[in-house]
């Protein structure tokens, strides 16, 4: 059988996971240290376990509505109503997904034709070209910089916009840069939208860990709810990794219509997950509190050792990530994040994985104890320390 023959031209060339790489190689060795993959650390909050096991106790064990459970599509609403003073129907404006990832899979599908071009906000989370090129779009990648704090600014993209020119995706809190937006950034690109048939694709998983200020989203401004596909779920502030349950909301067109590829290739999510989250929405508020301000002192810890170490590290303002830039080493991402794994057995992912503007950083997610994180940065301060020694004899 000549597999190569069968399988999709188009899968063939996608490029697997950069984050999973060497996630999967440290898996292979002993005593690694990995801060690559962005899982909390903390257990789920008891009242939704409780939750999940009063499901399972009164049998449960169903296939729900397509679009989700209606007590958690009214929870959905209410919280960003709540947060962001925007309004949706629970009955044709939302939708409830197998995690975020399903949510950005079924924006894109529903949204990119064949042709169709999509600006992907780099550096960003992995999935984001894949998607677009594997339904036939083009993928077109608008850089952020260091020296505007990883925010997108209208000047970015404005010139790669085309009549072709679909959607804009646009993922703060950023994962890998921990950037935010805030209204003043937003406005001026809300401005530029409007005037437009783009549609924003607003990956906003992030949105419930921020430092230092409150989350702004771009559904908040004058005639964004209606051209925004607002993505979100429960695997980041909520601990819920495993419980695979996300969320898209949208006008209603555009519901109805990715409401049909869920059906047909998910038909529900996790019911147990489904209700437990209602009591998440509900009840979580203080625990997501804690969880937040433990990672701002991991946070801090991290930013403060990398510049002291001598890699310049941007302060982050959201997510549970840094990316602290590596091209004093004289290295590229891959290298450095290669001899790192075999020399001193800590994982951390390469900032090319998450673009080609993400060269010369690495992402280490902050996702794990500060003990854990202090052994790390021991580690790396070594590996660093070794570096220069090189750099010295050459």
């Amino acid at each position: 059988m000549d597999y190569d023959k069968i399988l999709s031209e188009k899968i063939k060339k996608t490029k697997p996971s950069g984050i999973r790489k060497f996630f999967d190689i440290a898996g292979t060795m002993k005593d690694v240290i990995s801060l690559g993959v962005g899982e909390p650390d903390f257990s789920t909050p008891w009242v939704i376990r409780k939750t999940a096991v009063q499901v399972l106790e009164r049998k449960q064990i169903i296939y729900g509505p397509n679009k989700g459970v209606e007590p958690l599509r009214k929870a959905i609403c209410d919280r960003i109503k709540s947060k962001h003073g925007v309004e949706y129907d629970y009955e044709n404006e939302v939708i409830v997904t197998v995690g975020g990832s399903e949510g950005i899979d079924l924006a894109v599908r529903g949204i990119v034709d064949p042709g169709d071009e999509v600006l992907v906000v780099e550096p960003c989370f992995v999935c984001y070209a894949p998607l677009v090129e594997l339904v036939g779009g083009v993928a077109v990648p608008v850089p952020t910089r260091i020296e505007n704090n990883f925010k997108l600014t209208l000047e970015d993209f404005k010139d790669k916009v085309t009549d072709r020119t679909k959607m804009i995706i646009m993922p703060f809190p950023n994962n890998p840069t921990g950037a935010v937006m805030t209204r003043k950034d937003l406005e001026p690109i809300a401005e530029f939208l409007r005037g437009t048939n783009i549609m924003v694709l607003s990956d906003e998983i992030y949105s419930e860990l921020t430092y230092g200020r409150k989350h702004f989203s771009i559904i908040e401004l004058d005639g964004m709810k209606e051209r925004t596909i607002y993505v979100n779920g429960f695997s980041k502030a909520y601990a819920m990794t495993g419980w695979r349950l996300g969320y898209v909301t949208a006008p209603e067109p555009i519901i109805s219509q990715i409401s049909k590829i869920h059906q047909y290739a998910i038909m529900c999510s996790p019911y147990i997950s489904q209700n437990s989250a209602v009591v998440a929405l509900n009840s979580c508020d203080k625990e997501i509190r804690k969880m937040v301000d433990e990672y701002n002192t991991r946070r801090c810890y991290l930013v403060s050792e990398f510049n002291r170490i001598g890699l310049t590290c941007f302060n982050p303002e959201g997510a549970f990530y840094v990316f602290p830039c590596i091209k004093s080493t004289g290295l590229t991402s891959e290298e450095f994040c290669e001899r790192l794994l075999y020399e001193e057995k800590v994982a951390v992912v390469p900032g090319s994985a998450f673009g080609d503007s993400g060269e010369g950083y690495i992402r280490i997610s902050y996702a794990y104890s500060l003990k854990h994180l202090m052994e790390a940065m021991e580690r790396i301060e070594k590996f660093v320390e070794k570096l220069k020694g090189e750099k010295n004899e050459g």
